[in-house]
């Protein structure tokens, strides 16, 4: 057992006076409430056998924000993760890449039928016919780079150096595609660096200026970024792999977020990941037309599962869960497993981080569990 994740203020420091204000009164039960076992899911997991050193959960609603945390954002010193620490929001920044691409759409200077091969012709030409559309919905067939041997040398050599987008697409330049455009669903992290390029292309703007002039400025994220180094603003939430029965290992910069380009370096808070979604769904950055074409769903996942039911939209996830139905992305790197969702008016939102990697089996079920609690408690069910 995580013996950080367990730590609490030894029950002598409590006055009495604070000790019989806790308890309900005699006779009487104390009433579940819905945050309540959300909270109760956040110390299960933080307890579990390789489960994170801290979690923390923001449920956005009546214009108010509750934030529920457990365990340590770093376990060389007390303290839980809180809603304005730094960490890295992973595959969740295709939501913001999709951002960009619809408000590109609004603008009229792309196409969600435009292909590579229209707006990036010197890409391979198995992939010319792959559409905007498709590489949004992950439909595009585009073989994924994070499972290319270059990725993997990379990582293995030479993980905390810069890496140029064009090298990620030279790591599967030679690759055909792994289906026919638009015949299935299957994640692939390429798709967001294309979207990437495309976004430069009809712009003639750098891809970090079109996310400040986008979405960061108009969202009001003070505490994102988009960076291409290993550090984290302070203060962080430290990024852990953890093996039951020794001591997590830090890797809150083992890899560098250039790596990830597009499809995952976004840094930010749980705070200002919350005031993101909202935004998406709430029409901050592209307009009723084009957030009908993003939520037409097909049959996929968000990588690693979110709660419930998943079906892929453009950048963007229908989460169906016992409770109701929220939108949103889930995300995963060294250290990070992140999930944000809103409701299809972007009135309330919801968001969990944890300082590891995507859990699988057990724990993973366990994370989805206390994301569904999450949702109906922000759903008030």
């Amino acid at each position: 057992m995580n013996r950080f994740a367990r730590w609490s203020p030894p029950i002598c420091a409590l006055s009495a006076g604070a000790m019989a204000l806790a308890l309900p009164a005699a006779g009487l039960a104390a009433a579940p409430t819905p945050d309540g076992g959300v909270q109760r899911g956040l110390e299960r997991l933080v307890a579990a056998p390789g489960g994170p050193p801290g979690a923390i959960v923001t449920l956005y609603r009546h214009g108010r924000t509750t934030v529920l945390r457990a365990g340590r954002a770093d376990v060389r010193r007390s303290g839980a993760p809180r809603a304005a620490d730094h960490m890295r929001i992973a595959s969740i920044a295709k939501a913001f890449s999709g951002a960009v691409a619809l408000h590109l759409v609004r603008q009229r200077q792309l196409g969600l039928d435009d292909t590579i091969g229209q707006r990036l012709p010197d890409l391979p030409a198995a992939w010319a016919p792959v559409t905007v559309r498709q590489l949004l919905n992950h439909t595009s067939g585009l073989p994924d780079y994070t499972k290319s041997d270059g990725f993997v040398k990379q990582a293995q050599t030479n993980p905390r150096g810069y890496v140029s987008p064009s090298r990620i697409i030279d790591w599967v330049r030679g690759k055909r595609l792994v289906f026919p455009s638009g015949s299935r669903f299957e994640y692939s992290n390429t798709d967001n660096i294309v979207v990437g390029l495309i976004a430069q292309t009809v712009t003639k703007k750098p891809y970090g200026t079109l996310l400040d002039e986008i979405v960061f400025g108009p969202a009001g994220l003070r505490q994102t970024s988009f960076p291409t180094t290993v550090a984290l603003p302070a203060p962080s939430i430290h990024g852990y792999v953890v093996t039951p029965g020794s001591k997590p290992q830090d890797v809150t910069s083992f890899l560098s977020p250039s790596g990830a380009w597009a499809s995952g370096a976004i840094v930010s808070t749980p705070s200002d990941l919350s005031r993101f979604i909202r935004g998406d769904l709430g029409l901050a950055f592209f307009g009723a037309a084009q957030q009908r074409e993003q939520l037409r769903f097909v049959p996929g996942s968000s990588s690693p599962p979110g709660p419930g039911t998943n079906s892929a939209g453009l950048a963007i996830f229908r989460y169906r869960t016992r409770c109701g139905t929220v939108y949103g992305h889930t995300g995963n790197f060294p250290g990070y497993v992140q999930w944000a969702a809103a409701t299809a008016d972007g009135t309330r939102s919801v968001t969990s981080s944890l300082n590891i990697p995507a859990p699988t089996g057990a724990l993973l079920t366990q994370l989805r569990s206390l994301q569904t609690s999450a949702v109906c408690a922000l759903l008030g069910r």
